[in-house]
């Protein structure tokens, strides 16, 4: 009794009305997150929505596909989809299977059907099952009535958008309750643990026994100075065990490992170090400016008490400018090359890089994507016309009908072909059907 309350209950989910309530519902929510930027600062909101920005952090319309609401609401849709299927589409489908005989008219709805003459100059059923099986059609015979389908894959398409848009929600889910993303900048040669989170799941773990190590990093540049692309060597450490995995990244080229992704985002340029005299090492801080349009980095090295020298970077792939404090350039060297300023040695040892990196874990992402596949080759499945044939024999006559749930006309030329194979059949074939007929009974 218990159980029969709640399926009647779960069964109004499945009522059309209340998923297209539902449906609207998610597709509002998705045209706020898409207007209002998510996962911003607090100050962002602030400045950019001085009157709405605590409407927009109370009900949480900064991460609209996170909070509890939205989740609810997909829950209660992905149920509604589910009951649907279980409570009505499966058994469509499985009545679309049976074997519907007929022996007389007055059991055919003429205003559902199609009525069409055929060539009865023998009334051979075996001719018509020859024919109809040159039409691609499922036959099934019994007594002196006749039953044909084809195209009942059409009727499976529905089924499978409903699992579709099941999997891309439960996908969704999944990725919040798991997921994590982290952002980090590390200079070149650094280990590092992930720890800068961004967002994190209330399930999700970050991988405590695994490190990283920034190998290199380095920048192609076009002929006419533009950033080509650049990229990072990275390698993957458990504990102190050798390396387990190692790729060079580059955008759009990221580095998987498991579950794990790493995508190249950013690249800074932050210090400049240099060797001063004989063992003397100092590290200068970069400092990024633009001149006459050109982004440069800047760093100040005081030789005096009055005096300063600045380097002048404009990219990697170029020299640093050696300038004076009023920006006259002194000379133009390379890293490893040794100059000298009032009689001390100066050598660039190195520039030293950092590369941005956005570390990743969706799990749900799989299902997502299992969901837009099936959901785009059920589209096509979907064009597919379920088309049902009735005949039976009546006073030395077939009668026949015909139904189909879209595509009339090619229905309807089905016919016409399925006229002349008979036809011709009983013309030129008889004999020869008769005869393997006579070796079948």
């Amino acid at each position: 009794m218990n159980k029969n309350v709640i399926w009647r209950s779960l069964k109004k989910l499945a009522n059309l009305n209340v998923a297209i309530v539902v449906l609207l519902m998610i597709v509002f929510c998705c045209i706020l997150g898409s207007i209002i930027e998510q996962d911003k600062s607090f100050l962002y909101y602030q400045f950019n929505y001085p009157d709405y920005y605590s409407f927009i952090i109370v009900l949480g319309l900064d991460h609209v596909f996170r909070t509890w609401w939205f989740i609810l609401i997909s829950s209660i849709f992905i149920l509604s989809l589910l009951v649907c299927t279980f409570s009505t589409q499966l058994p469509s489908l499985k009545n679309a299977r049976r074997w519907k005989f007929i022996y007389n008219k007055s059991i055919i709805n003429t205003n559902k059907y199609y009525l069409q003459s055929i060539n009865d100059s023998y009334c051979s059923f075996t001719n018509i099952i020859y024919s109809l099986i040159r039409l691609n059609f499922f036959v099934f015979c019994k007594n002196n009535s006749l039953y044909s389908y084809k195209g009942l894959y059409g009727r499976i398409a529905p089924i499978f958008v409903h699992f579709s848009i099941t999997a891309i929600l439960l996908g969704s889910l999944c990725s919040f309750f798991l997921s994590f993303l982290v952002q980090e900048i590390i200079p070149k040669g650094e280990i590092f643990h992930l720890k800068n989170i961004i967002h994190s799941g209330f399930y999700s773990q970050l991988p405590a026994d695994i490190i990283f190590r920034v190998n290199d990093f380095y920048i192609n540049y076009n002929f006419n100075g533009s950033i080509k692309q650049f990229f990072s060597s990275l390698s993957v450490y458990f504990h102190n065990y050798p390396v387990l995995y190692s790729k060079i990244i580059s955008v759009n080229k990221p580095l998987r490992f498991f579950s794990i992704t790493f995508y190249q985002t950013d690249w800074e340029i932050d210090a400049v170090r240099i060797n001063l005299g004989f063992n003397n090492y100092i590290q200068k801080k970069f400092v990024k400016a633009n001149i006459d349009g050109k982004n440069c980095w800047l760093s100040n090295v005081s030789i005096s008490s009055k005096k300063d020298i600045l380097f002048v970077l404009f990219s990697l792939d170029n020299n640093l400018l050696v300038c004076d404090s009023n920006g006259l350039i002194l000379q133009e060297v390379d890293v490893g090359e040794k100059f000298y300023i009032n009689n001390t040695s100066f050598v660039i040892q190195d520039i030293i890089t950092s590369t941005g990196l956005q570390i990743k874990v969706d799990p749900g992402i799989y299902l997502v994507y299992l969901g837009f596949f099936i959901m785009m080759l059920s589209t096509f499945v979907s064009y597919m016309s379920y088309s049902q044939v009735w005949i039976y024999s009546s006073l030395g006559s077939l009668e026949f009908w015909g139904s189909t749930n879209r595509a009339s006309l090619f229905f309807e030329q089905d016919i016409v072909y399925l006229d002349k194979i008979y036809s011709y059949y009983s013309l030129y074939m008889t004999p020869h059907i008769i005869k393997i007929n006579n070796i079948l009974i």
